[in-house]
């Protein structure tokens, strides 16, 4: 892993950086450490570099007359955390919904997908989401967006409302407010010479809560197949050349911050929506959701922002409850 400090290009910038999109780990070094708990890993090449995504194929090949509408689920996880985060939601939804495919893919810089060279904007991400939809021949699909992935999912769906048959947003990031930082903070946000080094090291800490901790018994845990979300994170910042760089560019650009506005958006196309908070969480509350105009959340007690996975069951049967109520 290379120790040099990356940094990405911000929205704006007015020259078209060439430089080759830095390369993902490979998928055999991957499961070696964590197993092969999500499917075999496809690829997509894009002009930004190339994305991984997983496949859930149904275990029920086609659809009964009285079935529900529910065929095509995309799953689109949050900063830090790539897709193997969300597999124990997908393999709930996967088991209460068998005629569906259900994806799951890592985003930029994330998993076993490259960081490209590029502003870590919304557009990047909608780009990546367009070209998978293209790959996999799909008109929409009923989309799962969890932090980070629910602010990636609104935006879109404000952008490009018909690819988006409804949309459950877990735990969802973008409702915190830049203002609220101090000025030492606001800085690392802006970046510049000097600053890029120390901000790396505060948005890292901001968003895992402090320094990093792996739980000593990871190996025991990831054994048994389940997923240690630490143990990940970790694996990334030491195998993942870009990973640090994209979480940096989505924390500043991506819309984890004052993304409100995209959220109102999304509600105002008619797209049928669910909210799903965790009731320690604060990152998004209902408060939050309150101002502006959201009505139809879902609370889980006793647990934070981690939702998506400490209570997979609890999220995927109110997910199953919102789609039999829609379709």
């Amino acid at each position: 892993m290379s120790n040099s400090l990356i940094v990405l290009p911000r929205p704006g910038t007015s020259l078209l950086d060439t430089r080759q999109p830095i390369h993902a780990p490979n998928e055999v070094d991957f499961t070696a450490v964590f197993g092969k708990i999500l499917p075999e890993a496809s690829y997509l090449p894009t002009k930004n570099g190339r994305v991984a995504f997983y496949e859930l194929l149904p275990s029920s090949p086609s659809l009964p007359d009285d079935a529900t509408a529910i065929s095509r689920v995309l799953l689109v996880h949050g900063v830090q955390t790539p897709a193997i985060g969300l597999q124990p939601l997908a393999s709930a939804l996967s088991a209460r919904f068998p005629h569906a495919k259900c994806i799951l893919v890592d985003l930029w810089g994330h998993g076993l997908t490259d960081t490209p060279f590029a502003a870590h904007d919304a557009g990047l991400f909608h780009e990546l989401l367009e070209s998978l939809f293209l790959h996999l021949g799909w008109e929409n699909a009923h989309v799962v967006g969890y932090s980070f992935g629910a602010s990636v999912t609104a935006s879109f769906a404000a952008a490009r409302p018909e690819r988006v048959a409804s949309m459950v947003l877990v735990a969802p990031a973008g409702f915190i407010r830049q203002e609220l930082f101090d000025e030492l903070q606001k800085s690392y946000l802006r970046g510049g010479d000097g600053l890029e080094e120390p901000a790396k090291e505060w948005i890292l800490d901001f968003l895992e809560g402090g320094q990093l901790v792996v739980p000593p018994d990871w190996k025991e845990t990831v054994g048994r197949g389940e997923v240690v979300a630490e143990a990940v994170r970790d694996w990334e910042m030491k195998n993942h050349d870009g990973h640090a760089a994209s979480v940096v560019a989505i924390f500043r650009d991506g819309g984890v911050l004052d993304n409100s506005a995209e959220f109102a958006r999304a509600a105002e196309t008619g797209v049928k929506y669910l909210y799903i908070l965790g009731e320690l969480d604060d990152v998004c509350s209902p408060q939050d959701l309150s101002d502006i105009g959201v009505q139809n959340f879902v609370i889980i007690p006793q647990v934070g922002h981690a939702v998506v996975r400490e209570k997979a069951p609890e999220v995927a049967q109110s997910i199953a409850n919102f789609w039999h109520k829609i379709c």
